[in-house]
């Protein structure tokens, strides 16, 4: 027998060596097991709700959330798409570069996505309750509480309230009769008193909320290089010198303090020229309506980066037409911005598509290559909860941006932006750029027609989901329909009809494809190169068409089988030339198809010998014919493929038998209209 300190020293010798081992075996296991963590409710929109669930642990990432929701009062659960995994995925901006003034290395972002979920309820119902219930689970257990429920109420459109104050604003010169009160300024009703000298800024504001400025018909010029106004024989407004109409008063979101056409005619702010018309860096819930704006470089500033913004701004049933700018939002607390139903026509060449640098090969034989950004975006925002939509957008370099702005503020992480039901027309560079947001970023329904950049952007996105779905993208020339470059993570690519090539698709991280079309537009270029830092990024229930006379129209560039992910050494390349070794060597593409033009009613590829035409979308049918090979192919997508016919989802942004989506303005503003006779990308589709 052993003594006692003999037993002593075999404890100890236990303690030393198989305690550690046990521990660190214990250990394994629970960090395969999932701890939930905070749970956050994101800012609402109209149409949809955004949630974050922290985790801890999880390590063989096999964790998964279960979605259910209903409208509050209902008995039965709808299903939702699952949250988005999210853990370590790295979104990397410094890059060497060879610049004008040398080597230089570039560093605007650093970022790893956190432990988390993340993941949105689409398609829901404006100014309306709903219980949302999240149900973790893992088959190496959940310590802890592995449900969440919570009730969120949806946003409502923005209206004028009722009860305030109305003030009537008449343009310089007006004879006839007045409603009262009434004043000569915009800027004299806001405020109490307006001056064109020193004074300018001396009177307090008189505007409170819920307060509506109604503006008369006719053009708001200033004579702003008149100092003091003194002059009677010219136009005073109130703007000296810059020519802004500086508005520093807050209504609330129920009372918005109101600035829009009093219906008697055309409303006209022309800047004459100037650098911002509109300066609201501090004031918050100014609601505009029926409204033109043009000559300026800015319409509305409304944030700089780390320096002032504002919040709940509407713009609604108006039009820019002559601007650089006509929103510009780069403030990481912006929130609750509505920009709807309106016309941005920029200052583009109006007839026919040109780059501003890309592809000298194909540009640089036509007249004005590179084009001048002499309109460089209509509507540029960051922040949280803003909703833009259905708004007719042409002759831009970019039509709808998020700020790419840099890694994110934790204080306000750019998250839950819904941006729907916009039209896009002849587009030098993207249609619309996700690039810069975090969590539940949403593009859908939207329609972009002549791109010569890439037609839906994200780069970089830190983190996702960024949901792109049920979108319609043709003739996107050189840049292809996506452009999912500077390192994105976690993309979402659902439902989609794109026409065009592959050739801007990664780096990325965790990016998922289901139900697309994507169909060749005979350029010699693969229809489909992917390039991803994962290997758990997935491709599935897609119709192809490849592209004639390229001999690799697919390629799956990832790090080495077996290997989850890899942001060190160089990614695998792995071309294919047809679909079959494609799906066999890299088990993508399982359920997916191949398939041609002749799925639509009326569609035919664009002729890559003209990249300057501008095609008109009332020309061409992009539903599906009846039997098509598009139909019944897609996965079921819980709230995107509800209420589909027959036994499946069909592939692609129209499901057969279903109505298409409204592009542009519901409502078309009917203040400055173009002349008849006007180009298509001024005049717009056919409107009532």
């Amino acid at each position: 027998m052993l003594g006692s300190r003999s037993i002593c020293a075999v404890l100890a010798l236990l303690s030393a060596f198989l305690f550690p081992a046990l521990i660190s075996s214990a250990l394994a296991q629970g960090t395969d097991a999932v701890t939930p963590g905070a749970f956050t409710v994101e800012r609402p929109t109209l149409l949809s709700l955004g949630f974050e669930w922290r985790v801890s642990g999880d390590d063989n990432k096999n964790a998964v959330v279960a979605v259910f929701y209903r409208k509050t009062g209902e008995t039965k659960w709808r299903k939702g798409l699952p949250m988005l995994r999210l853990d370590g995925e790295q979104v990397m901006g410094s890059k060497a570069r060879n610049t004008r003034y040398g080597p230089q290395t570039v560093s605007s972002f650093d970022y790893t996505a956190p432990n988390m979920f993340a993941g949105s309820v689409l398609n829901l119902e404006p100014d309306t309750e709903y219980e949302c219930r999240f149900v973790m689970s893992d088959p190496d257990g959940v310590n802890g509480t592995a449900e969440q429920t919570t009730t969120v109420r949806t946003r409502k459109v923005p209206v004028p309230a009722a009860g305030g104050h109305v003030y009537h604003v008449y343009p310089f010169g007006y004879k006839g009769p007045r409603q009262e009160p009434s004043f000569d300024s915009l800027m004299a009703a806001y405020y109490q008193g307006a001056e064109e000298s020193d004074h300018s800024i001396a009177a307090p504001v008189r505007v409170q909320p819920g307060d509506i400025i109604l503006m008369h018909a006719g053009v708001y010029k200033d004579t702003r290089f008149n100092y003091s106004g003194m002059d009677t024989r010219v136009a005073a407004y109130g703007t000296p010198f810059d020519g802004t109409y500086y508005l520093t008063a807050s209504g609330t979101p129920d009372k918005p303090i109101v600035i829009k056409a009093a219906g008697d005619g055309d409303v006209v702010f022309d800047g004459d020229g100037n650098y911002n018309l509109f300066n609201l860096l501090v004031a918050n819930y100014n609601y505009f309506e029926g409204i033109t704006v043009r000559n300026t470089t800015v319409a509305f500033l409304l944030g700089w980066k780390d320096i002032a913004g504002s919040s709940g701004f509407t713009l609604v049933h108006s039009r820019a037409e002559n601007v650089g700018r006509v929103v510009q939002d780069e403030w990481s607390g912006s929130k609750d911005f509505y920009i709807a139903d309106n016309v941005f026509i920029g200052r583009h060449d109006p007839s026919k598509l040109l780059m501003w640098y890309f592809r000298q090969d194909v540009w640089g034989k036509f007249p004005g290559y590179p084009a001048l950004i002499t309109s460089e975006y209509a509507i540029k925002v960051y922040g949280q909860g803003h909703v833009v939509a259905h708004n007719y957008v042409a002759n831009w370099h970019d039509g709808i941006d998020f700020s790419t702005y840099g890694t994110p503020d934790p204080a306000h992480v750019p998250s839950s932006n819904d941006f729907y039901g916009n039209d896009f027309y002849n587009m030098a560079d993207n249609c619309m750029e996700l690039d810069g947001g975090a969590q539940n970023m949403r593009a859908f329904e939207n329609r972009c027609f002549n791109g010569a950049g890439g037609s839906f952007s994200v780069q970089p996105g830190f983190g996702g989901p960024a949901y792109i779905y049920r979108n319609l993208s043709y003739a996107s020339t050189t840049g292809g329909p996506l452009k999912l470059i500077a390192t994105p993570a976690g993309v979402l690519i659902y439902q989609n009809t794109f026409i065009g090539q592959g050739r801007f698709l990664g780096p990325t991280s965790n990016d998922h494809f289901l139900n697309n079309l994507f169909l060749g537009d005979n350029w010699k270029e693969p229809v489909f190169t992917f390039n991803t830092f994962t290997n758990y990024s997935t491709s599935d229930y897609n119709g192809w068409r490849p592209n004639p006379g390229v001999d690799a129209n697919w390629s799956w560039n990832s790090p080495a089988f077996g290997t989850a992910m890899d942001y060190d050494h160089p990614l695998v390349k792995r071309p294919f030339a047809t679909l079959a070794e494609y799906r066999k060597a890299t088990g993508q593409e399982m359920h997916s198809v191949l398939l041609d033009y002749n799925i639509f009613r009326k569609v035919a590829p664009p002729d890559p010998n003209d990249p300057q035409h501008l095609y008109n979308p009332e020309d061409f049918d992009f539903t599906l014919m009846r039997g098509s090979a598009a139909i019944d192919k897609g996965v079921v997508l819980d709230s995107i493929t509800d209420g589909y016919t027959g036994r499946a989802p069909d592939l692609g942004a129209y499901e057969f038998g279903e109505p298409v989506p409204h592009y542009g303005p519901i409502i078309w503003p009917t203040t400055s209209l173009p002349p008849a006779g006007a180009l298509r990308s001024i005049a717009g589709p056919p409107h009532s």
